[in-house]
């Protein structure tokens, strides 16, 4: 969840009044959290949100748009490679479900670089991501990373000595 994905749920919920977020598993991209976790990241970060509400679903985003009562689906587009995938899902997605229309907006500018995936790489290696992450969100990558250096045993290797003693 990136201050992006904060600034589009607004701009969605301007537009329809009403913004179901559903949270779904990518085997195809490992999370830094599990969905159940980034389910209530989502729900502290769009709190000052009226209308929004988040959901956790399994299987098609189609199937989820029915189940919720859904009949648009609103995608962030940063760049033409993002527009490329998003017009294929979109296209995708309307085979499935004739009903269901894609509204594809782009980012506010100073999200535009901002990705899920940048801000996880940041954190893996160490980084602080909290300048493209709501303040729950820093915390929980925080507190996260704090429970796995006291989980993880400190290994300390010695090399034999070269030359003489």
């Amino acid at each position: 969840m990136t201050l992006g994905h904060v600034d589009l749920v607004a701009r969605a919920l301007a537009l329809f009044g009403r913004v179901t977020v559903v949270v779904a598993h990518n085997p195809a991209k490992p999370g830094f959290f599990s969905a159940e976790e980034r389910v209530g990241l989502l729900e502290k970060s769009l709190a000052h949100l009226a209308g929004v509400a988040v959901e956790l679903a399994p299987g098609l985003v189609v199937d989820a748009a029915r189940e919720f009562g859904c009949d648009v689906i609103v995608r962030g587009v940063r760049s033409g490679t993002d527009f490329d995938f998003e017009v294929a899902m979109a296209r995708t997605n309307r085979v499935l479900s004739p009903a269901l229309d894609t509204v594809l907006l782009a980012p506010a500018p100073q999200f535009a670089h901002v990705s899920s995936s940048l801000v996880r790489e940041i954190e893996l290696a160490g980084g602080d991501a909290a300048a493209f992450v709501p303040k729950c969100v820093a915390a929980a990558f925080k507190a996260r990373k704090q429970g796995a250096a006291k989980r993880t045993p400190l290994t300390v290797t010695t090399r034999p000595r070269r030359g003489p003693r």
